[in-house]
């Protein structure tokens, strides 16, 4: 990678829903996120699905897409991603084509396979505990109504036909990468929060890929954790209250009142609390021109054609500031000037 070459950055957004705050904030925050992102010359914005979780808001993806691309102007915004396995392809494929007619050449849609919750609210979805083992034929119908090919005579998108939405396959496993590169398609792995096949996710993908209607060379999509203050050592110290916020959200979840310090200083020493910090092990930390330095040497490890960076930060204001941060130091890195 040459630094005219270096791959266009873009942004993940959780929507996380912050204590003491009204339900309306996260998608304030969204909006200021995306604004700022846009602002800053990155080139796109993702939206995860999850469910019954606390501190996450972005479960309607695709409403929340809609809200963000109305109150912005170029950047694309996407999923990333639809759990396929929790909807009908039909009503994603209708979802979709919506927004494309709203926001052409805007919208982006991955998906992937795990249904973003666990089994108890699987179930509350409506979708059977199997679900899962039909996303590859899901996928397939999915596409066929975002193209011109349904796959079930006398159904259709209406919108959403003939729109050729964008298709990404994310994934943190070599199943993914093995559909995306079979289909043809973008891949996005997840090493934002399960980086230990990513070297042998991006291999079988690229060795693998078949060119399609949609693609013609393979798209390696690479997410990365980012944290950026122009103190290192509070770099350092903002991530490190991350990793334990984190602990609380995942290892606590159902408890009647959140871990304690002491409790998560305890966690933090047994296999399941370094596992959750191990998840966050793919990031860029510290000083502006230090975390482009970073995600560049991530990305051509990787061969990434495009970084999804997670700032990762406790509040809005250090998460605006990593953005702009990043965001600048990456450009001048370029020959270019910008981003992409």
């Amino acid at each position: 990678m040459t630094l005219s070459t270096q791959p266009p950055l873009s942004v993940l957004d959780l929507a996380p829903r912050r204590p003491g705050t009204d339900p309306g904030q996260p998608f304030r925050d969204a909006v200021e996120l995306a604004q700022t992102a846009e602002a800053s010359g990155y080139t796109g914005l993702w939206y995860a699905e999850h469910h019954n979780m606390a501190s996450i808001a972005s479960s309607a993806t695709s409403v929340l897409m809609a809200h963000v691309a109305a109150h912005t102007e170029r950047i694309t915004v996407g999923a990333g991603g639809v759990m396929l396995s929790n909807h009908p392809p039909l009503l994603i494929a209708e979802q979709f084509g919506t927004l494309e007619a709203m926001h052409p050449g805007r919208v982006n849609l991955g998906v992937g396979r795990a249904p973003g919750t666990d089994q108890v609210t699987t179930r509350a979805l409506r979708r059977g505990p199997n679900a899962a083992e039909h996303f590859p034929s899901d996928v397939v119908e999915l596409m066929g109504y975002l193209d011109d090919e349904s796959r079930i005579p006398g159904v259709d998108a209406y919108p959403g036909r003939g729109s050729h939405v964008p298709v990404t396959i994310l994934g943190s496993s070599l199943f993914g990468a093995q559909l995306a590169a079979q289909l043809g398609l973008p891949y996005a792995f997840a090493s934002h929060f399960a980086p230990a096949a990513l070297e042998q996710a991006l291999d079988v993908y690229v060795r693998e890929f078949k060119p399609s209607a949609r693609l013609e060379a393979p798209k390696p999509i690479v997410a990365v954790g980012v944290l950026a203050t122009q103190d290192p050592a509070e770099a350092v110290r903002r991530f490190d209250a991350v990793g334990r916020e984190r602990v609380r959200d995942m290892l606590g979840r159902g408890r009647a009142t959140p871990f304690t310090e002491d409790e998560v200083d305890l966690i933090l020493e047994t296999p399941a609390g370094r596992q959750v910090l191990e998840s966050m092990s793919f990031s860029a930390i510290g000083t502006p021109d230090r975390v482009a330095t970073q995600l560049r040497e991530m990305a051509a490890s990787a061969g990434a054609a495009e970084l999804i960076t997670v700032h990762h930060a406790l509040d809005q204001a250090t998460r605006l500031d990593s953005v702009r941060l990043t965001a600048a130091a990456w450009a001048a890195g370029g020959l270019s000037g910008g981003l992409a």
